[in-house]
This record gives C-alpha cells, structure tokens and sequence, in this order.
C-alpha cells in the first residue's frame, strides 16, 4: 500500500491531490504500470472521490497519468517531449509579448513589472523559494497582460502549472533563485527602457536555458 501525504499549502483539494500523487511518483510510492483504483487514492489521502477525480484529470492532461475507464488511473512516465513542446509553445507567446510590452506598456503597467521584479529580488534575499515562484509566475503574467494578450496569459498559467506537475523546478537541478532572478533582470531592464529588441531577445534566452535545464532532468532521471 502506497505512502501519499496531502500537502497543505494546496489553493484546492484537487490542487492537493495531483500534487500528493506527483510526490508519490517521484518517492517511488506509485509506481508506472501500476493500476490504481480512485477509491484506494481517496481513501489514502482522506478525502472524497469528486476532487480526487479533479486532480487526476489534470495529472492526465499533464500526461503523468492515463486515466483508465471504470478501473482507476495508472502513472506514466514523464518524457523529455512534454517539455520541449510546452517550452516550444511558451516561445512562440513570451519573447513577442516582452517586445509588445516594451513599446506599448504604459507608465503604470511598467510599474508593475518592476514591483514583480523587486518581489522576486527580495525572495532570492530571504532564500525564500516559496515566494519566488509566485513573484516569478507573477512577472510572466504582467508582462503578457501588458502586451494586451489575455488569452496568452491564460494559456502560459495553464502550460506553467503541467510544467510543476511534470517535476520539481529546476532550482533541484542546482540552478540558484539568484541565477533565475539574474535571467529575469535583463528582460525587465529592457522593457523599462522600452528597448524591444534586448526584452524579446532576453525572454528568449531565458525561456531557452529553462528549457534546456528540465529536459535534461527528465532525460536523466
């Protein structure tokens, strides 16, 4: 019988849940091939099937889990692919919208982005990774949404939150909350001084090396 813990610190039960799942995935308590029954997930974790089912569906859609009709839901291993077509997507929207950003922001907005930025300088100060994320989530959004692409700020939340399904962040591949911060001040630097070329150009590069990074963990693992 698998050892799951519910973590929380989870916004929702069904947050919980695929993140208790995951977990268990990398300790080794659920292993692939394996079928498990939801009843068996919801009685080990102590809550009811409804947000259960919740957290499995987005596991599937992460492509963690293949969710098998009327018998429970069965892990997959995570591949290298996943992540390379989520990066190849976040390409094609990010360095555009940093560019856009750049010449359209108005003052306000560019406030904005720079208090994002000054969130996540004081994480890295604290050593608080916790905050990090959230700041760093927070400064991808903005400058989407001051590119006035909405729909692209949505899609990139959802492709962000496969991307922590699939694994750890690649801080656990040795790079540093400083290092992280140090792609990021280049691209708001840029867009600051309404530079769009250094901003597209800096996303880029940043997206690139993050790719680059949770690939190669995949592969190894």
């Amino acid at each position: 019988m698998p050892t799951l813990t519910l973590p929380p610190e989870a916004p929702t039960l069904a947050d919980a849940v695929a993140q208790a799942v995951r977990d268990g995935v990398a300790a080794g308590e659920l292993v692939p091939d394996e079928t498990y029954s939801v009843y068996q997930l919801a009685d080990l974790l102590g809550v009811s099937r409804s947000p259960v089912r919740e957290g499995l569906l987005r596991l599937a859609e992460a492509g963690l889990v293949e969710i098998r009709r009327n018998r429970g839901f069965r892990v997959l291993r995570p591949r290298a692919h996943d992540i390379e077509e989520i990066v190849e997507i976040r390409l094609a929207l990010e360095p555009p919208a940093a560019f856009k950003a750049s010449v359209s922001g108005t003052p306000e907005q560019h406030t904005h982005i720079r208090d994002a930025l000054a969130a996540m300088a004081s994480a890295v100060a604290r050593a608080d990774e916790a905050a990090f994320w959230p700041a760093d989530r927070a400064l991808h959004d903005l400058l989407l949404r001051t590119a006035g692409n909405v729909r692209a700020a949505a899609v990139i939340t959802g492709l962000r939150s496969t991307t922590a399904l699939l694994g750890p962040p690649t801080t656990a591949s040795g790079r540093t909350l400083a290092e992280i911060y140090a792609e990021h001040e280049p691209i708001v630097t840029a867009v600051l001084a309404r530079d769009g070329t250094a901003a597209e150009s800096a996303m880029r590069s940043h997206l690139e090396a993050t790719g680059r990074l949770l690939v190669a963990r995949l592969v190894a693992a």
